[in-house]
This record gives structure tokens, C-alpha cells and sequence, in this order.
């Protein structure tokens, strides 16, 4: 991991208006440190606790809960770590760089969140986003599948979601760990 030269600030308000909320996390963070990520790096661990918030500039990054890939992030303006900043948690997946790949550091994520509004509500309409698409699939699967074995607990996860509001969510599943498929 090697730290860059910062860029001046880019002010752009109304190309920012135009291109999206995206480029206005770009410009929002353009006074962080850089980091160059070659492929294969590391940028958060899951299970790591270093409280940091990553913005993606270039490149692309790879999502790891587990051995198993979930997510490819590829969209400069991206935040990485952004849940366990929010929740005081852990991370909660392994992201490592595909590609030479450049992000900014905020060391402290919280401090980066509270610093501007701004960028706090981007921060909540990207998790509104991924939540109304998590919501919006397996409200699909139900429709799509009903009860089938394997996906009775569909009905159960929406519900939870619905209705979540306190206290802290637990990662993890309280399926059955063998199920007879």
C-alpha cells in the first residue's frame, strides 16, 4: 500500500448535479491521503477493526464474506467500510484490489461521516439503495418461488427487515446448518 500526493479540491456543483451522487463522494473526499493498491492487496479484512472509510478513485475491487465473492466494486465514489464505520463493528467482508486500483483513506470513518453532512446522506441513500434492491429480490423470490423447501424463511427475512429498528444487528444465519436438500 503506497500513499500519494493529495489532489487539490475538485469544486463542481453543477457538473456534480448532472453525473450524480457518486462524483459529489469524489469531490467530498478529495482532501483525503491517496492509497495505491496493487492486485491482490488487501484493503479491509473481515472481521478487522481499523475504523477507517475508503473511497474508490480507480480500479476495481473484489468482496469477500468467507471464501465466497459477493460483490465487484468498480464505481469511482464507492465507500468501503462505510456499515462498520456507522455501526462500530467489524468488517464485515474482505475487500481486496482485482486491478492496480486508487483510493482515499479516511482514517477515522466516523469523523470523515459526522465532517459533512453531505456527505452523511449520501452515505444514507447508498444504504437505502442496496436495501430497497435486497428487499425488492427476495420480495421477487417469494413471489416467484412461494413456499418452496429452502425458501420458507424468505417471509421471515422481510419481516425482520420491515420491521428492524433495535437493538444492534448480529451478523451470521439462524438457518438450519445442514439442511436436507
Amino acid at each position: 500500500m503506497r500513499f500519494a500526493r493529495r489532489r487539490s479540491p475538485v469544486i463542481a456543483d453543477d457538473v456534480s448535479r448532472t453525473i450524480g451522487p457518486m462524483f459529489d463522494m469524489l469531490s467530498l473526499s478529495a482532501h483525503l491521503p491517496e492509497v495505491r493498491l496493487a492486485p491482490g492487496e488487501v484493503v479491509v479484512n473481515e472481521g478487522g477493526t481499523s475504523g477507517a472509510l475508503w473511497v474508490l478513485v480507480s480500479g476495481s475491487l473484489q468482496v469477500r464474506k468467507g471464501s465466497v465473492v459477493v460483490n465487484t466494486i468498480a464505481r469511482p465514489g464507492a465507500l468501503i467500510g462505510e456499515v462498520s464505520a456507522l455501526l462500530d463493528t467489524a468488517y464485515s467482508a474482505t475487500v481486496e484490489a482485482l486491478e492496480p486500483t486508487v483510493l482515499r483513506h479516511a482514517a477515522d470513518g466516523q469523523a470523515l461521516l459526522a465532517s459533512d453532512p453531505r456527505i452523511t446522506r449520501l452515505v444514507a441513500v447508498g444504504l437505502a439503495e442496496r436495501l430497497n434492491f435486497v428487499t425488492t429480490y427476495l420480495a421477487d423470490l417469494k413471489h416467484q418461488y412461494g413456499d418452496a423447501p429452502g425458501l420458507t424463511m424468505v417471509s421471515d427475512v422481510l419481516n425482520q427487515l420491515a420491521q428492524r429498528q433495535a437493538p444492534k444487528a448480529r451478523p451470521g444465519s439462524a438457518r438450519d446448518p445442514d439442511p436436507a436438500y
